[in-house]
């Protein structure tokens, strides 16, 4: 981003490279993937994350992602992704699209380092705390947003989801907390 992280030109950049990669074509819960993305970069905004949270956010299905997958850019091309958001950005839109969901949900709120498992390469490895907080802040945005879009699937992983954000909430801000607590919650 050639001026700069979170300036309404890079947002336009972002979304002018998602549409054209087909974002605005492919239904999601709530209308398009288009429509989803720009609402969990907006949720990020509302909880304050910072511009490369919120650049990850907006792209975070990119490389599709262990719950849809539906990618618009190949891995091997993430060099155009870090290109357009930096590479901070990119790093966590990778982050969040390679986890495998399966084994690495249950491990979060356990208190002890995460081991992420790579779905696309098997590899483990172990983010690092600043890492994790963005993964989480993205996965409470993407989450909240198709549950407040489609009443089976809240009905079905709610509880499950408020049990994770419950358990992982000492990473996630006050806010997404709040938020996550207020829309899944009992």
């Amino acid at each position: 981003m050639t001026d700069g992280p979170g300036t309404a030109s890079s947002w336009s950049r972002a979304e002018a490279f998602l549409r054209g990669r087909g974002a605005a074509r492919i239904p999601h819960p709530g209308g398009t993937l288009l429509e989803h993305l720009a609402r969990v970069r907006g949720l990020l905004a509302e909880w304050g994350a910072d511009s490369r949270i919120q650049a990850a956010g907006l792209c975070h299905a990119t490389y599709g992602t262990d719950g849809f997958d539906e990618p618009l850019l190949p891995v091997t091309e993430r060099a155009v992704l870090a290109e357009l958001i930096g590479e901070r950005a990119e790093a966590l839109v990778y982050l969040y699209a390679s986890c495998d969901r399966g084994a690495v949900y249950p491990r979060l709120g356990g208190g002890e380092p995460v081991v992420f498992r790579d779905r696309f390469t098997g590899a483990e490895h172990t983010p690092d705390e600043t890492d994790l907080r963005a993964f989480l802040e993205i996965t409470a945005a993407n989450e909240l947003d198709v549950m407040a879009h489609n009443a089976e699937l809240a009905e079905r992983h709610g509880a499950q989801l408020h049990r994770l954000f419950t358990r992982s909430g000492g990473l996630l801000s006050r806010a997404a907390r709040e938020a996550c607590g207020r829309q899944l919650g009992p």
